[in-house]
């Protein structure tokens, strides 16, 4: 922490007589109001640059079997503003510095009927508000359960959104782009095929969610600081362009055990009339505490390979045997079945991996498949699916730590769940132990199918308490966490930094199930990385999944030059290079880019940014003055103009462009790609085209 400025004026409001409350960003081009209906409704709203943002929107909580809820009968018995201004430093992230910069506005309520206290805490940044209710400690209210949370988010007008369907089990959706009222009428269409899914409402929509005013305003909802509470999702009143926060309930139909003192996570709303601020604003991880693992040197960005996509596409199986249509772990015996010829994990298969890895710099060699289980994993709410330490016969541990070891690579482990929480939480320490005891440092952890206990989701606050205990244990062992179809990420990695990437979308595996749309990936900076970093896995070379799995005839819908510009775009301190070996050996020209690229940084600068359309970001390595731009493209051909006036005064470089080629295509002719060198310097500029589904990458070194 650098610096801090903090400055308390208190109020005391008396008999009520006044019931407003007015804060300003420290720029003050953002301005909110606090007030409170006749009726002692809690509201607030919301402008920007004197435009109106949010209108008049009601607050509260509904309570369950509660005679009184808190949602009226309001009056303010204090209201407290302060300024806080700190600049601190994350371990890993986009930026070497974050500033945190906010003036707050605490109102404290009493209800009148029941003397029972909330506090609504307002912190306003320069980019937008956030705000969360607290539950102080008192006589009259100890333990409450939420029936629902009735905050309200009112829309200014019929705006263009990038929505995925509300659903308490997935995030893994396509975009759909529309009008607030076309939702209900595309809602079906938007809902496709999932291992595990649940909507709530043929107008519910998932946080974040980007939006785009007639007036050009961009406006993006979420969530910050998820802690011991049900994950948010909105539904929408189409009449009023209300939206309203749901709860992720769980199996008895609740949405949140409370005792006091207690508090909500903070509600979001980022706001600017340029998207590029949505996408630099720290405004989430700014509403989350400072780290609590004091000593965090072992924690570390890693790029890595894995034996993965090769069991997603087909071409080789997570199971050991064909044999098998139910096993039961201590009791089947592996040594008795004939081994199927797909399996993945095998030694020879790891030890081509690991020395893929050496060869090119990478940390680390993920491995799925690699333990008992897999014959009898799926869609079966079996409890005792796993044991996370026992392997097949032709996986051995031992062998493959020491041999990667000698090659100066990681190992990173992976945990599939399959949903089954109790069962994960009780080998935890064994687990965890076990991959001290060989070697890894990192795990890929994985929810796919329904959530056991039954009943459950992948979202309500008892299975989100269970992806916080699964972190914090991983920190005790010093073990980085990348967390599958777990809930997504609210920039809880500020806290704690060991989670270091989770999925919580659609991610590049959709490509292999049939594929995604081409600006897919021109909207998740904008609504999923809101959050934190994904692990996308980008770096796919071989469009034509036919061409090595026979029977699976799905196309990535992008081109080579798109995915090296991910490696900038999709932020990450956990990236991998997704493909096979073998298609990187046909286009080494092009992998070198993904061997150069850094994956921490000490500045970020976002060049051009509209949400489905494109967005370029220049970043700057932590620890040095090589600098990487990242352009990924939307379904519209277009020609990116950019200046180099990021980079140093009367300094010289040289950048290597990896572009579209004339005639690249995502659909048929993806592989079509250029690379050229050329010098620039801080006044240099550059009109690059990008094809439909397509980019360019440049990696940009100082000449000494």
């Amino acid at each position: 922490m650098r610096s801090i400025i903090f400055t308390l004026i208190a109020f005391l409001v008396i008999n009520n007589l006044v019931t407003a409350q007015e804060l300003k960003s420290p720029n003050g081009e953002m301005k909110m109001q606090f007030s409170l209906n006749n009726d002692g409704t809690p509201t607030y709203q919301l402008k920007y640059k004197e435009q109106e943002v949010i209108k008049k929107s009601s607050l509260g909580l509904e309570l369950k079997n509660d005679k009184k809820s808190l949602l009226n009968d309001f009056e303010i018995s204090k209201a407290e503003t302060s300024t806080f201004d700190e600049t601190w430093t994350p371990v890993w992230g986009e930026e070497k510095e974050i500033r945190n910069h906010y003036n707050e506005l605490a109102v404290t309520l009493t209800q009148i009927a029941t003397d029972r206290i909330v506090l609504i805490r307002f912190r306003l940044f320069n980019e937008g508000l956030g705000f969360r209710y607290e539950f102080p400690e008192q006589k009259n209210l100890v333990y409450f359960v939420i029936k629902e949370e009735k905050t309200q988010f009112a829309m200014t007008g019929d705006h263009t959104a990038f929505w995925i369907p509300g659903d308490y089990d997935t995030q893994e959706y396509d975009y759909t782009e529309s009008k607030l009222s076309e939702i209900r009428g595309k809602f079906d269409a938007a809902v496709t095929g999932n291992a595990s899914q649940e909507q709530f409402s043929p107008t519910g929509v998932q946080t974040a969610l980007i939006m785009k005013t007639d007036a050009g305003l961009y406006i993006n909802l979420h969530e910050a600081a998820l802690i011991n509470y049900a994950c948010m999702h909105l539904n929408l009143d189409d009449e009023n362009m209300i939206f309203e926060s749901w709860l992720t309930p769980d199996a008895r139909g609740d949405k949140g055990y409370m005792q006091a003192p207690s508090h909500s996570p903070w509600r979001t709303v980022m706001v600017s009339d340029d998207a590029r601020d949505i996408l630099a604003s720290k405004m989430t991880l700014n509403l989350n505490e400072p780290s609590k693992i004091e000593d965090t040197s072992w924690i570390k960005p890693v790029k890595y390979i894995g034996v993965w996509w090769e069991m997603i596409t087909g071409k080789s199986s997570w199971a050991y045997t064909d044999e098998l249509t139910a096993i039961q772990l201590g009791v089947t015996d592996y040594s008795k079945v004939k081994p199927n010829a797909t399996h993945g994990a095998n030694n020879r298969k790891v030890k081509r991996y690991i020395d893929f890895a050496a060869e090119h710099g990478f940390d680390a060699v993920l491995v799925e498949g690699w333990n008992e289980g897999w014959e009898d994993w799926f869609g079966k709410t079996k409890d005792y699916v796993f044991d996370f330490v026992t392997p097949y016969p032709d996986f051995n541990v031992e062998e493959i730590h020491a041999y990667a070891k000698s090659k100066g690579v990681k190992m990173m482990m992976h945990h599939e769940t399959s949903g089954s929480t109790r069962n994960y939480e009780r080998h935890l320490d064994k687990a965890y132990q076990f991959m001290k005891d060989n070697g890894y440092d990192a795990v890929k952890s994985g929810y796919v199918g329904d959530i056991l206990p039954r009943g459950e989701n992948h979202y309500n606050q008892w299975i989100v308490n269970h992806y916080q205990y699964a972190l914090e244990k991983a920190a005790d062992y010093k073990i980085m966490v990348n967390a599958h179809e777990a809930v997504r990420p609210t920039g809880i990695s500020r806290t704690y930094p060991n989670l270091i990437g989770n999925e919580s979308a659609r991610g590049t595996e959709y490509q292999a199930f049939g594929g995604s749309k081409p600006n897919h990936v021109t909207i998740l900076p904008f609504t999923r990385l809101i959050g934190g970093p994904m692990d996308y896995t980008p770096g796919i070379f071989e469009m034509e999944i036919s061409k090595f799995s026979p029977n699976n005839n799905s196309h990535v819908n992008s081109t080579i030059a798109n995915q090296l510009a991910l490696y900038v775009t999709m932020y990450s301190p956990l990236q991998m290079a997704a493909d096979l070996p073998e298609h990187y050996e046909q286009f080494m020209d092009a992998f070198q880019f993904i061997k150069d690229v850094a994956i921490d940084w000490d500045k970020s600068i976002y060049l051009e940014a509209e949400p489905g359309k494109y967005i370029t970001v220049a970043r700057k390595e932590k620890g040095s003055n090589n600098w990487f731009v990242g352009n990924v493209n939307g379904n519209d051909a277009r020609k990116s103009s950019i200046k180099f006036d990021f980079l140093e005064k009367g300094k010289k470089y040289s950048a290597t462009i990896y572009a579209d080629a004339k005639d690249a295509d995502f659909k048929t002719n993806p592989q079509a790609y250029t690379i050229k060198t050329k010098k620039i310097t801080n006044k240099s500029k550059l009109s690059q085209l990008s094809v439909p589904g397509g980019g360019y990458a440049i990696s940009i070194k100082e000449i000494k």
